[in-house]
């Protein structure tokens, strides 16, 4: 097993298995609340959550955010996210395939298309490795591995600066970032992985190509405190128990780069537990929202606990609408319906 596999395979466990849950910094939801419609003049049944995204029909607006691939379990875990995906017709990322370059043979760990042939699919490299021996060649090879519909490059300094030997040089990132906006056959998505995405940050990124941006705020896994329990030496543990709850939430990152680039693809993730904080991300200017954490624990328990999860995802945000008197996602965004709770 490669390094970068074991590091794999212990991401995996730390997340299933111990207490790397951000405590004190939110997602920022709570928040906000819904005006209620006591009397919405709506059929239930008629309520459509569907949503086009990057050009693609979904059956609500939800991502399975990116998580794992190269081990065996990783691979019957994106397996099992990839058949009920392809069943409601909801979007999937799947987790760094770097491991998939150095070593191919675990490329089938994240090879999904034949079981979700209609999705929307999201290959994943980190963009530092852009600057470590990695360009169009290994891109093109991680979206032909998937048959993906856009690749996602993911931003994660913070988890960079905590791994032990984490790749730290992020100099001149956005420059190979807009080549490869250029040149590969599909989308790019920037995405951070828990720390959030500012609106300056999110400009500079739609300056140079980016095709939408996936906030991944703070509020749900920290993988600052991943890598400190996997951490080599006392310095690299005491790093992630610092910065444990470093990041911006994930509603000030929504709102923010919704006010300053209104028409960009935005994916709200990071901390998402329920279809309410969906609808409330959606209601702030996301398009869709991406959760992984959830996704992860029913999909370690068994297919049966990931339907239901996404049944109750779906069954919550059509709630949302029902008592908003929204019939669309497009009528909730446009409602006004979401403000600020009072303070208390």
């Amino acid at each position: 097993m490669t390094e970068t596999e074991t590091r794999k395979a212990d991401h995996l466990r730390i997340c299933l298995d111990r207490d790397v849950q951000f405590h004190e910094t939110t997602n920022g939801l709570e928040r906000y609340r819904f005006i209620h419609a006591c009397l919405p003049e709506l059929n239930y049944d008629e309520i459509d959550i569907s949503i086009n995204f990057l050009d693609k029909k979904m059956g609500a607006p939800l991502l399975i955010s990116s998580m794992t691939g190269g081990t065996e379990q990783a691979g019957k875990i994106n397996y099992r996210l990839a058949e009920v995906a392809q069943h409601y017709k909801i979007a999937m990322g799947v987790g760094s395939q770097r491991v998939a370059v150095e070593n191919p043979q675990v490329g089938k760990t994240f090879a999904v298309r034949n079981i979700a042939p209609d999705i929307l699919l999201f290959a994943n490299l980190g963009a530092v490795q852009l600057n470590y021996e990695y360009g169009l060649e290994q891109c093109r090879r991680v979206i032909d591995l998937l048959e993906a519909n856009a690749l996602i490059l993911h931003l994660n300094p913070l988890q960079e600066c905590v791994q032990t030997k984490g790749d730290t040089n992020f100099r001149g990132l956005l420059e190979k970032i807009a080549i490869l906006c250029k040149k590969l056959p599909v989308p790019v998505i920037a995405k951070e992985v828990g720390n959030g995405i500012s609106a300056a940050m999110a400009q500079k990124l739609i300056d140079v190509g980016v095709a939408a941006i996936d906030v991944a705020g703070a509020g749900g896994t920290s993988w600052a405190k991943v890598e400190s329990e996997r951490a080599t030496d006392a310095q690299q543990r005491r790093l992630g128990a610092t910065f444990a709850d470093w990041g911006m939430p994930t509603a000030e990152c929504v709102a923010t780069i919704r006010a300053i680039a209104p028409n960009i693809p935005l994916i709200a993730s990071g901390g998402l537990r329920n279809g309410l904080e969906a609808a409330k991300a959606i209601a702030l200017g996301a398009d869709i929202t991406g959760m992984a954490w959830p996704f992860l624990q029913a999909a370690a328990e068994s297919e049966e606990a990931l339907h239901a999860l996404v049944k109750v995802l779906i069954a919550e945000i059509t709630t949302v609408l029902f008592c908003t008197g929204n019939a669309t996602l497009s009528d909730l965004k446009n409602s006004g319906a979401l403000q600020k709770s009072p303070i208390s």
